[in-house]
Formats: structure tokens, C-alpha cells, sequence
């Protein structure tokens, strides 16, 4: 594990810039390298296998949280490092049953107009912001943008969610997640309001379950890359 590696050495095996390994290094993602008598870095295969496995944590759960754990690993505590890694399988779960919720809406859709739900469905701003996990001015950015179409309560004025308004805020969440722009949310969400045809929200879909399997399978590389780094430290 001594064999001496110059930054260009990890550069290349990535395709990524020697820049990008030093900058690596300095946010404390790979371990300090040692220090020729001129000032040169020296790496060894140590640092050669942390920077594979940040980069197939980043892969896997976003370069944010990719660098948390390498942060922990290099503070010594690998509780919160398997904590990170283990909030990150918990969304990978969570959006797994919101995908197969939605399935399970979309395939008992009427063919025609979607229907407003039981009076007992209505939901505040508030409550459907919790129901989802995200914050009430989310929501209403959903509805400025034409996807949430909420009725008002003739007493009060306020906004009142229903059963199919619920069903359409669950889809939009679901797409955002993947990474979909609201304009493109609010034409599926149209189609599936109005039950006039879900080609678009199906694609949707199955584009959502690839990148959630690729996800799942870049997290199983990322951890064996990252068990053989924690186990091959001092």
C-alpha cells in the first residue's frame, strides 16, 4: 500500500482533473496526502481506493451526501457515516412505494373526468405538505403553476385538497423527485385529471423505475467500494 501515486495517477483512472483530485483532498473527501522535501503530494493505493469510493458514493447518493460520509470516515465515526448511508436506502424505499402508489391510482382511473373525493379527503395546505414531506410554499408553487387545481371553501376562502387533488400532488412529488420540470408535470397531471391518456405519465414512470433500480445497484457498488476502504485503513 506505499507504492507512490502522483495526483495525474488517480486523475486518469477517472478522467477527472488533478485540480479535482487536490480539491478532494482539501475538503477532507481522501485522506492528506504526504509531502515530498519540495512540497509535492504523494498518494498511495489508500487514497487511490477513498477517491473510487466517494466517486461511486456520488453515484449513488449525490456528491452532497457522498462527502459527508467520507468526512465521517476520516473523523473516525463510522456510526454517522452508516447513518447517512442508511437515510439514504430509506428514500430509495420511500420513493419506491410513492411509485407504486401512483401505479395503483393511475390504474384505477375512470375514463373520464377524475371526480373531486369524499368530503372526509379534504386537506389544508398545511396537511398535504406534511403528507408529502415538503413545505407549504411547495405546494402552492405547484398550484401557481397550474398542476394543483384546489376548490376554495366558500366560508373561509381557503384552499381545500381533495381525494384527486391529494393523488395529483403525490404524482407531482414523484416527479419532481426524478428530476422532471414543471411544465412537464403539469401536462401529465392534465392527462391524468382528465383521464384523456396516460402514454405520458406510463413513460414517466418506467423512466422513474430505471433510475431507481440504477440507483439501487450504484449503491450496492458504492458500499462494497466503501467497505474495502473503511476495512483497508489503519
Amino acid at each position: 500500500m506505499k507504492t507512490r501515486l502522483r495526483p495525474a495517477d488517480l486523475a486518469r483512472e477517472h478522467g477527472i482533473s488533478t485540480q479535482a483530485v487536490r480539491n478532494y483532498e482539501r475538503d477532507g473527501f481522501l485522506p492528506p496526502a504526504e509531502r515530498t522535501a519540495s512540497g509535492y503530494r504523494v498518494y498511495t493505493e489508500v487514497h487511490a481506493r477513498a477517491l473510487r469510493a466517494f466517486l461511486d458514493l456520488v453515484t449513488a447518493y449525490g456528491h452532497a451526501t457522498a462527502g459527508g460520509i467520507m468526512n465521517a470516515i476520516h473523523d473516525d465515526d463510522l456510526v454517522r457515516a452508516l447513518t447517512l448511508v442508511d437515510r439514504g436506502h430509506e428514500q430509495l424505499l420511500r420513493d419506491r412505494e410513492t411509485l407504486n402508489s401512483v401505479r395503483k391510482a393511475i390504474g384505477s382511473l375512470p375514463t373520464g373526468p377524475v371526480h373531486e373525493g369524499h368530503p372526509h379527503g379534504v386537506r389544508t395546505v398545511g396537511e398535504l405538505a406534511h403528507r408529502l414531506g415538503v413545505t407549504a410554499a411547495t405546494v402552492r408553487a405547484w398550484e401557481r403553476a397550474g398542476i394543483l387545481v384546489p376548490q376554495r371553501d366558500p366560508a373561509t376562502g381557503y384552499r381545500v385538497f381533495r381525494a384527486a387533488d391529494v393523488r395529483d400532488a403525490e404524482l407531482t412529488h414523484l416527479l419532481r423527485r426524478g428530476g422532471y420540470p414543471l411544465d412537464h408535470i403539469a401536462t401529465v397531471v392534465t392527462q391524468v385529471r382528465t383521464a384523456g391518456g396516460t402514454e405520458s405519465l406510463a413513460e414517466a414512470l418506467e423512466t422513474w423505475q430505471d433510475r431507481l433500480t440504477a440507483r439501487g445497484l450504484a449503491m450496492l457498488d458504492a458500499a462494497a467500494r466503501l467497505g474495502e476502504y473503511v476495512r483497508l485503513r489503519p
